[in-house]
């Protein structure tokens, strides 16, 4: 008869086996009110804010005034009419995309400033000391950051974005029922929104290759710096472009000043701004032949934007120099145990 497995050997077995999970989990323990409460708790505030726009259009009777990014309610009847579905659901992306916008830009500094203290806080509190002492590599200490910053804090705010704009189009379709309007069928097309929902999802993780040379400054500077992280990664890039303005530096290479501080400065400090990759993609030439605000949206959520990003060198070169900075990230968390708070 074979002898029973202790409890205890199948309990370590299975924490050793799903140790990265349990690394994710645990910043997302860490900073649930950053990756979770944040980004819905900015949706709540907008839908409260939508909510009192409309109260305040039914106070004063002044319907043909309330406006959600060119999205306008007292013309969804006309649109209808006109059988110009098509039209109705582009200004209606551009008013779901523009109403998201707030949640992106909490989503930026959640992410500076966890990037900031990723691998800093615990050498200002000592923790770093207990982490060390526990089976944990700094490999897979800084990877399970890495996971945290590029897909699990940006999925928690792609779902309060979800959400946001659900909450936005029930507003919308009470509204038209209290005016004798029903605009289910147009503002709720299945096929619509799964696509629309789709895209948003599918630009995940192009924003985290983009966001690569901003991520991998930032853990640099809190695994390196004994003090001020902040400080070291926003002044050192900043002056850098100083200098390299001031005396002309980038002219020995036959390029602008303005090229360091787009693709150097830029890419170091801001890459980690929700969807910036496509501006970059977005030409002169491509926005001119924009003829309606409204297909901006299809201009940015398009999929040959996001496929030509896939093969830019201008990408990849902020990978592999991303990258770069992770690895001696992951050096200096085995070399340096001190920091001051």
């Amino acid at each position: 008869m074979s002898a029973a497995i202790p409890n205890s050997v199948i309990s370590n077995n299975v924490i050793r086996n799903n140790k990265f999970t349990w690394l994710v989990r645990r910043e997302f323990w860490e900073y649930r009110g950053a990756f979770f409460w944040a980004p819905l708790i900015t949706a709540m505030i907008m839908l409260a804010i939508i909510l009192m726009m409309l109260i305040f259009a039914e106070v004063t009777a002044q319907r043909a005034g309330v406006n959600f990014n060119g999205f306008n309610i007292s013309n969804i009847t006309s649109h209808v009419a006109e059988g110009d579905i098509e039209q109705v659901h582009s200004a209606l992306d551009l008013s779901l995309l523009g109403m998201c916008f707030p949640i992106g830009i909490v989503l930026f500094f959640v992410l500076f400033f966890y990037g900031l203290g990723s691998l800093y806080n615990d050498r200002a509190d000592r923790s770093v000391l207990f982490w060390k002492s526990l089976p944990l590599s700094d490999v897979e200490t800084v990877l399970a950051k890495l996971a945290a910053i590029t897909l699990l804090a940006p999925v928690l705010a792609i779902v309060a974005m979800i959400l946001l704009q659900i909450g936005f189009l029930l507003l919308l379709t009470l509204d038209g029922f209290v005016h004798g309007i029903n605009a289910v069928t147009l503002l709720w097309s299945p096929t619509h929104l799964v696509t629309l929902w789709l895209r948003l999802i599918v630009r995940i993780p192009v924003n985290a290759l983009w966001a690569l040379p901003s991520v991998g400054w930032l853990f640099l500077c809190s695994s390196f710096v004994r003090s001020k992280p902040f400080l070291w990664a926003t002044l050192v890039p900043i002056l850098s472009g100083i200098l390299v303005t001031w005396f002309s530096l980038m002219q020995t290479f036959s390029l602008t000043s303005l090229w360091y501080w787009k693709n150097i400065v830029g890419r170091a400090l801001l890459s980690l701004v929700p969807g910036s990759w496509a501006w970059f993609d977005l030409s002169a030439e491509s926005l001119a032949r924009v003829k309606n605000p409204t297909q901006v949206a299809d201009a940015f959520l398009s999929l040959e934007v996001i496929g030509h990003q896939l093969m830019s060198l201008q990408l990849w070169i902020g990978v592999a120099v991303g990258v770069a900075m992770i690895v001696a990230s992951v050096y200096f968390r085995r070399q340096r145990i001190e920091a001051i708070a």
